[in-house]
């Protein structure tokens, strides 16, 4: 029998809707919840029923070393203009690979547009890399694959 090793969380890539920037060092998926409320009729047993509720999608945080592109950047600049119109809201691909680059899991996040923007701060004496982050909320995270 075939080994199934587990996959490894440092070979992704993100497909963001008509954004070409890549090379993100770090992505993070929010929770999906779904809510649960109690309920009992007169003539149940004496214990509640769990009925769903509105499911709610965690916040994507998307993590990159600072390049001369400024396409997320605008993405959010528009966002904070007003102009959060469905052109603005974009379908987000997750894709983790495998050691040999192969596709293994895909999560597709939909109606995605970033609420949260921040560079990191800067330090003469330091030698790390200029980081920006982008939050992003959703209407849905799915994994497809």
């Amino acid at each position: 029998m075939a080994r199934k090793d587990p996959i490894r969380n440092f070979r992704f890539r993100l497909e963001i809707g008509g954004i070409t920037q890549g090379n993100f060092s770090e992505v993070t998926i929010g929770e999906t919840n779904t809510d649960a409320a109690d309920y009992r009729e007169g003539t149940d047993p004496c214990h509640v029923r769990k009925l769903d509720c509105l499911t709610k999608y965690g916040n994507i945080t998307l993590k990159w070393g600072v390049t001369d592109s400024t396409e997320l950047h605008d993405w959010h600049k528009a966002i904070v203009g007003g102009k959060i119109q469905s052109n603005n809201r974009k379908q987000v691909a997750i894709v983790v690979q495998d050691e040999s680059g192969s596709d293994k899991a895909r999560f597709v996040v939909a109606e995605a547009w970033p609420v949260k923007y921040q560079p990191s701060g800067l330090n003469g004496k330091g030698n790390e890399v200029f980081i920006e982050t982008l939050e992003l909320v959703n209407e849905g995270i799915e994994r497809v694959k």
